[in-house]
């Protein structure tokens, strides 16, 4: 099988989660380090998915590998290649095909809650995960609108787009692919911005986000495991 592309934009905000489900299923992929100056490919050819992982930036911010990467998403959707985007790559999706990436209500840090969708299509990707609340990790003060032709799978109380699917492609704004040292790291890393929005309701402070890994991240694990299986069987199987 092709490689799945991997796309990084900063240093702790790698794979995580993602790359070991690949692993476990015998998919190769390949990171792409945006963050260290690597180049975005003109062209999908070579590859059998692309996933695009967070950062602390924007997708409106004047970067010069956002339209490249855009691009580059647009002819996987016209190809059939498909795409995965968590938070900012979910944001880098939406903003592709033709949506809008805005400042939410307010930040969501931290564990939370998120209700899913019960149609046709949730049922397809969610299977018995349909209609009901799933476990998810949260950092971000932006949300995406949903882009034509997409559908809504996940709401959450302080951000009402939390995940949208068009055909085989996953736009999420919420890091279902973190693993306890990510949660580690970037608890210590960006103490600070949780502080700082410490008076609204969908932030958690470090200490919180810590101690909930281990009744938190199982419950996770099974909403990503369900959400992953589902996307990889649109893989491109050869050249």
């Amino acid at each position: 099988m092709l490689p799945v592309a991997i796309f990084r934009h900063s240093p702790t905000e790698g794979p995580g989660y993602f790359a070991i489900f690949l692993e476990s299923h015998g998919i190769p992929w390949r990171l792409i380090a945006v963050d260290e100056g690597e180049a975005v490919p003109d062209t999908v050819d070579g590859f059998s998915g692309l996933c695009f992982m967070g950062g602390p930036m924007s997708v409106n911010d004047p970067l010069p590998w956002v339209e490249p990467i855009c691009a580059l998403i647009r002819q996987a959707v016209e190809r059939d290649v498909p795409v995965i985007g968590h938070c900012l790559g979910g944001q880098l999706i939406s903003k592709a095909l033709g949506g809008q990436v805005t400042k939410n209500p307010g930040k969501e840090i931290g564990w939370g809650e998120a209700w899913a969708e019960d149609g046709g299509i949730a049922r397809y990707w969610l299977g018995e995960l349909a209609g009901r609340a799933g476990t998810v990790f949260q950092w971000h003060g932006e949300t995406f609108s949903i882009p034509p032709g997409a559908t809504r799978l996940f709401a959450s109380a302080h951000c009402a787009n939390q995940m949208f699917v068009r055909g085989p492609h996953l736009g999420m704004q919420c890091h279902i692919e973190m693993t306890p040292e990510m949660i580690a790291t970037w608890c210590s890393q960006w103490a600070g911005e949780a502080a700082a929005a410490a008076d609204h309701p969908g932030v958690q402070q470090p200490p919180e986000m810590l101690a909930g890994i281990a009744g938190r991240l199982p419950a996770m694990r099974r909403l990503s495991d369900q959400l992953y299986s589902v996307w990889i069987q649109g893989l491109r199987r050869e050249q």
